[in-house]
């Protein structure tokens, strides 16, 4: 006989509770380990929600698209905010159990790379870390081997006629973007008349809300790793806060910002 539907049979609450394993006998560690465990919870959610996206701006659906860019950028906002809960453990807490976590690194993070790879942040080395992983890397690969969403907002301009360099049309999706003058020149037509392209408009300030989401989760991201260990090198082989320093100026949308400067 089948057992009834229960809160804790819909959400696997069983098997979710007994996934946090723990290797020391600090209380600190378990904070550690379901906040990053939560964080790749939301990773899983917006990397759905990109894939809707993107689906949907390169089929033209523009409006629809807006729904899942705005949980996007509001599930990286719950995710900035989680970084004050991991804050509270001190410099002496962490220091207790650091030693357990080897050589591992949220560097390594699958999920936060496909995610980078689908905003349009390619970049090829960080497939390596999934090699003992075959599904994770295939995820990664497929994400870096197809147009981003930079590469979809793109096109949709130029579908709407608005001129777009063939280069950047025709260019090597898997390498990293590199900004180009003609994309500046059309979303900055798509701002000085953003009545006639008011769907694009709305789009590009989706897509700036979420490249304003990306920088303040790094720069929270840096502020928490300085206050844990300071300018310690990080695990996983990383500097630590001088790495996260270097990441803060990354752009998925680049144009979107420079063009503001003209307006």
């Amino acid at each position: 006989m089948t057992q009834p539907m229960t809160y804790a049979r819909y959400l696997a609450l069983d098997d979710l509770l007994a996934c946090q394993h723990p290797r020391s006998d600090c209380d600190d560690e378990m904070l550690f380990i379901i906040i990053h465990q939560t964080k790749e919870l939301w990773l899983k959610q917006m990397i759905r929600e990109l894939r809707l996206a993107l689906a949907e701006v390169r089929t033209d659906q523009l409006v629809p698209a807006y729904k899942a860019m705005a949980r996007v950028s509001r599930i990286q906002a719950v995710m900035t905010l989680s970084w004050d809960v991991l804050a509270t453990m001190t410099p002496s807490d962490y220091t207790r159990f650091r030693d357990v976590l080897g050589p591992s690194s949220g560097f390594q993070s699958d999920q936060f790379r496909t995610v980078e790879y689908m905003m349009g942040l390619k970049d090829a080395r960080f497939l390596s870390y999934q090699n003992d992983r075959p599904e994770a890397r295939a995820a990664m690969e497929s994400a870096l081997a197809a147009p981003s969403l930079w590469d979809e907002a793109i096109a949709a301009a130029a579908r709407a006629g608005l001129p777009i360099s063939a280069e950047v049309l025709n260019r090597d999706v898997t390498q990293p973007y590199r900004p180009d003058p003609s994309v500046e020149a059309a979303f900055l037509e798509v701002y000085r008349d953003t009545q006639r392209y008011w769907d694009l408009y709305q789009l590009a300030e989706k897509l700036v809300d979420i490249d304003d989401a990306m920088a303040t989760w790094r720069h929270k991201h840096v502020l928490t790793v300085e206050r844990v260990i300071g300018g310690k090198p990080g695990t996983g082989g990383t500097a630590g806060a001088a790495y996260l320093h270097s990441t803060l100026p990354k752009r998925a949308f680049p144009e979107l910002w420079s063009l503001r400067t003209s307006l």
